[in-house]
């Protein structure tokens, strides 16, 4: 599921600006962009973000200011000096203008990040701001997945409905399979009597054993119980996609089955409509969590 939060925290003199992205994905696939933190800080953002998602690809970026300036950066002005004057001389060889700032800046050894001084609990005022910052990210996150998840859940039960009404219909056709098997049969054995003769007993036989092949009464029995446990897990809490997932692959197979022994036209047809539909509920499934 997708959604988008952003926090912004003080602790002392620090100030900590999080932003949280997350778009589908089939597991939870966390990245952490921006500023470097210490390793102890990172697995605290990730055990918190995995504490809220179960499900996406997650990217958290932190930004962390010190008064005026971004905390944990240096800038080396005799560094930048060697390299402007580089630049310079290399710029009047190849007759093209100068250098601006932000191309010296961005050589190597100019700019370097670390963390913040220990004096004033520099460390541990970065990271109380930090995770305050990402709790009020996560947060709007979760607001922006959950309305979300309502307009997924409708579309949803529209869909399951959709297959429910197809297996009805389904349903009602097979119970006349025997008898369109029976006529079927017993057509061509009207016209191959006129030149052999018919054992009425083997052809009794024969449509009972067409029509158990054309059964599908185990297949719709199945196909109920999982569009019942669709239901109850898109009106459930927490995380179901996984759940979901398995449950359309085993609908699916059902209605594979179904149409493989499908006797009537009608039937394939129903059939070719209830897969169209289910395909549509695979790929809102994707993204729920």
């Amino acid at each position: 599921m997708t959604g988008y939060g952003r926090g912004v925290a003080s602790h002392g003199e620090v100030r900590a600006t999080v932003d949280v992205r997350a778009v589908n994905h089939r597991f939870l696939d966390l990245k952490l962009r921006g500023m470097p933190v210490p390793a102890a800080l990172e697995e605290a953002i990730a055990s918190r973000v995995r504490g809220k998602v179960e499900r996406g690809s997650v990217v958290v970026s932190v930004n962390l200011v010190r008064g005026n300036a971004l905390a944990g950066v240096r800038i080396d002005a005799d560094a930048a000096a060697r390299v402007h004057r580089v630049l310079v001389e290399l710029a009047a060889r190849l007759a093209i203008p100068g250098p601006d700032l932000a191309l010296v800046l961005a050589q190597p050894g100019v700019v370097t990040t670390g963390e913040l001084d220990n004096d004033d609990d520099g460390p541990e005022a970065a990271a109380a701001a930090t995770l305050a910052a990402l709790d009020a990210a996560l947060g709007q996150l979760d607001e922006m997945r959950q309305a979300e998840g309502a307009a997924l859940a409708a579309e949803l039960h529209a869909r399951v409905a959709e297959l429910a009404a197809t297996r009805t219909q389904v349903a009602v056709l097979a119970a006349g399979v025997p008898q369109v098997v029976a006529r079927r049969l017993l057509d061509r054995v009207k016209r191959l009597a006129e030149e052999v003769g018919v054992d009425q007993a083997r052809v009794v036989q024969e449509i009972a054993l067409l029509a158990d092949r054309a059964d599908v009464t185990e297949e719709l029995v199945r196909l109920a119980s999982h569009l019942d446990q669709a239901r109850a897990l898109i009106d459930g809490a927490g995380a179901v996609g996984r759940r979901l997932d398995f449950l359309v692959q085993e609908i699916g197979r059902e209605l594979n089955t179904i149409g493989s022994k499908s006797a009537t036209a009608e039937i394939t047809t129903a059939i070719v409509g209830a897969k169209a539909a289910l395909e549509k509920v695979r790929e809102q499934v994707q993204n729920v969590e």
